[in-house]
């Protein structure tokens, strides 16, 4: 199985972006954009200036609980910089949501509960609602992990997105919003 059918199996289909689309990002935005592959994991990101994004982390059920994700996310944090990800909210009937939060928690990611990030899906044409999470080891401000996430839909998501889909996807300030008095329920608080 090649990296794509990996991460097609494993995300769900408002998350996957086309491969069509993946493919050119590593080819156009080489500099910016990065796979790492291996038997049992896929980790797509894009390594900005003053932020990493993590596109897609996908590790194998065969090699869970072996330490292989740390290793990765151990490999993004030796860069000193800020590292940003998109997570859906807990769904209890899907126990991967739960599990995928309590990796990031004990990696020492934050909820950006201030930041508000909802798009509508060109694959299914609903609204998602998604969770930003954020490890920083200078303590960054969530104004400042809410300005990076910006750049990435500018630059990552929509990227020859009406190329790719036949439409493009939404403006950014329609998509993502930032409240420093928001009350949102911290979701790794409770996994």
């Amino acid at each position: 199985m090649n990296w794509y059918e990996k991460l097609n199996q494993y995300f769900p289909i408002e998350e996957m972006k086309s491969k069509e689309h993946m493919e050119t990002l590593l080819k156009e935005k080489g500099d910016i954009y990065y796979k790492d592959e291996g038997p049992y994991h896929v980790l797509m990101y894009a390594e900005l200036d003053r932020f990493i994004f993590i596109d897609y982390l996908f590790v194998s059920k065969e090699s869970r609980g072996q330490g292989l994700g740390h290793k990765l996310i151990e490999k993004l944090k030796k860069k000193g910089k800020p590292i940003i990800l998109e997570v859906e909210p807990v769904n209890y009937e899907d126990s991967d949501t739960e599990k995928r939060l309590k990796f990031y928690k004990r990696e020492g990611f934050e909820h950006a509960t201030s930041i508000g990030y909802e798009r509508k899906s060109l694959a299914t044409n609903e609204q998602n609602q998604m969770e930003i999470l954020y490890w920083s080891p200078t303590n960054q401000s969530e104004e400042l992990i809410y300005e990076a996430m910006k750049k990435t839909y500018e630059e990552i998501h929509k990227y020859k997105d009406k190329e790719f889909y036949g439409e493009s996807y939404q403006d950014v300030n329609q998509v993502l919003s930032f409240n420093d008095n928001n009350d949102n329920r911290d979701i790794l608080k409770d996994v």
